[in-house]
C-alpha cells in the first residue's frame, strides 16, 4: 500500500490538483483561525489553503513522495509547513487541534475504525471535524476512489466510528469532482461537519 502511494506521488503531476477540496474549503472558510491537524494530506492542497488563511497547519501522511510535493509546494507559496511522515496509527503529538480534517482518508477496514478514534483523540473539547469521502455507492464508478467496498463509507459507519461528535451536517451526495486527474467525474459521497461532545 504504501509503495502504491509513493509511485502515484513521484508522478510530475499533481494527482488530485492543487485546489483544496470544495466542501474543506467551504467549512474551514466558515470557522474562527486556529489549529488544524490535517491527516492522510497526500501532496498538501487542503494545508497550503489553511495555511494561506492563516491557520496553524500540522499535517502527516506515511508517503515520503506525498511529503516531498507538499513541502515543495509550499515554498512555491513562500510557506513553511509542519509536516511529518508517519503511520495513522503510531502518529503522536502533544497538541489538541480545533479542526481534524479528513479528506478522502480512506484506511485499510482492517484499521480503520482504531485510525479514526486516535485521530480524535487530537481534536479538543468543542472542536470540529471536516470530513469527506466516497461512499459505498462509488464502486464501480471511474471517478476514483478505494477499489475494496470494505474501504468506502456508509452513514451508519460514519455515525459508530466517529462517536462523542454532534453532527452539525451529515449527508450522502452525489457530486461532480474536479480534483486532479484521479478525482474526476460523477461521485458519491459523504460528508460531514462535527462538533466534539
Amino acid at each position: 500500500m504504501k509503495d502504491f502511494w509513493n509511485n502515484r506521488y513521484d508522478e510530475e503531476a499533481y494527482s488530485y490538483g492543487l485546489s483544496p477540496n470544495i466542501f474543506f474549503k467551504e467549512q474551514l472558510d466558515l470557522l474562527p483561525r486556529g489549529s488544524i491537524l490535517l491527516p492522510a494530506e497526500g501532496e498538501g492542497r487542503n494545508a497550503i489553503y489553511a495555511l494561506n488563511e492563516g491557520w496553524e497547519v500540522t499535517a502527516f501522511d506515511f508517503s515520503e513522495s506525498a511529503m516531498r510535493k507538499a513541502k515543495t509546494l509550499a515554498e512555491s507559496h513562500g510557506l513553511n509547513l509542519d509536516y511529518q511522515v508517519a503511520d495513522v496509527l503510531t502518529f503522536e503529538t502533544d497538541k489538541r487541534f480545533d479542526v481534524l480534517g479528513l479528506s478522502y482518508a480512506h484506511f485499510p477496514s482492517t484499521i480503520r475504525a482504531i485510525a479514526n478514534k486516535n485521530l480524535l483523540h487530537f481534536v479538543k473539547p468543542n472542536g470540529k471535524v471536516i470530513f469527506e469521502a466516497f461512499s459505498k455507492e462509488q464502486m464501480g464508478k471511474p471517478s476514483g476512489g478505494p477499489k475494496n467496498e470494505e474501504m468506502l463509507f456508509s452513514i451508519e459507519e460514519i455515525k459508530n466510528e466517529f462517536k462523542g461528535f454532534e453532527f452539525q451536517i451529515l449527508e450522502k451526495k452525489t457530486i461532480h469532482l474536479n480534483e486532479g486527474i484521479y478525482h474526476t467525474g460523477e461521485a458519491s459521497v459523504i460528508r460531514f461537519l462535527g462538533n466534539k461532545i
